[in-house]
């Protein structure tokens, strides 16, 4: 069985998914980075590919893809370096992209050397519904990947319902329409779209994404989902931490208070 299915069948609540940058802060804390989280009890994680330009993408996220691409980090680098993770990280792994690096590596390249590492799916935040349908959910499906769509509160009710058909593993509840970044709490009106999905019952979970950084925006996220998604926080951290093992143990922390 795929692992972000079985995730969500053994744990229907309160999953915790962390984002960080491949190649970020350095180009080979991927797989330590991986470990530090597995280790920690992070349930899921998205490595991200950097990119030159990640329209959905905050200005944290940004530096740390312009710092990976300095580094060195591509796409065929980090299939290197997660060659044999599976030795070691059991947690599901999804790759977030662009799709212009995807493209240029071969889409059907891309799902086999996923399946080769063993990552379980992929986000490709400017991937339109209609060519995913039309040309790329045969091929994921074909090699058993997820591909995760977003949805904001702009989304209309109907292609919410579309993407539930269509697509496995979760949906991804972006919390606004702007662009990544921890906030320190959600207002009335995103909580409300999260109530408003949540009453749609749909069949696939969801995780919320966007301006997570601490318990009051964890908690409000994950009452209304299976849980939350948290990227930019993360990544400062491992800015400003010396050292891996600390940034996760501060990101836990943050999630205390």
């Amino acid at each position: 069985m795929n692992r972000i299915t079985n995730l969500f069948e053994t744990k229907k609540a309160g999953i915790l998914s962390v984002y960080f940058t491949a190649g970020y802060p350095q180009l080979n804390d991927t797989t330590t980075i991986l470990r530090e989280l597995e280790a920690k009890g992070v349930n899921m994680v998205e490595v991200g590919i950097p990119f030159s330009d990640p329209m959905a993408d905050g200005p944290v996220i940004q530096e740390s893809s312009t710092v990976a691409l300095r580094n060195g980090m591509s796409i065929r680098l980090l299939f290197q370096q997660l060659k044999e993770i599976r030795q070691t990280v059991q947690i599901p792994i999804i790759l977030m992209g662009y799709l212009n690096p995807i493209m240029q590596y071969g889409f059907e390249a891309f799902c086999q050397s996923c399946v080769e590492v063993g990552v379980d799916g992929m986000i490709i935040p400017d991937l339109p519904y209609a060519d995913y349908m039309a040309d790329y959910k045969a091929i994921a499906d074909r090699y058993d990947l997820k591909m995760i769509m977003l949805i904001t509160p702009e989304t209309s009710e109907e292609r919410v319902r579309l993407i539930d058909a269509h697509t496995s593993g979760f949906i991804y509840m972006v919390s606004s329409a702007a662009t990544t970044g921890a906030q320190q709490s959600f207002n009335e009106q995103k909580q409300a779209y999260f109530r408003r999905i949540n009453a749609m019952n749909l069949r696939n979970p969801r995780l919320v994404g966007f301006g997570i950084s601490n318990k009051a925006t964890f908690e409000a996220a994950a009452s209304n989902s299976s849980g939350a998604i948290i990227g930019s926080k993360f990544v400062q951290l491992l800015k400003s931490e010396p050292t891996i093992a600390g940034a996760v143990d501060q990101l836990l922390e943050a999630l205390k208070h």
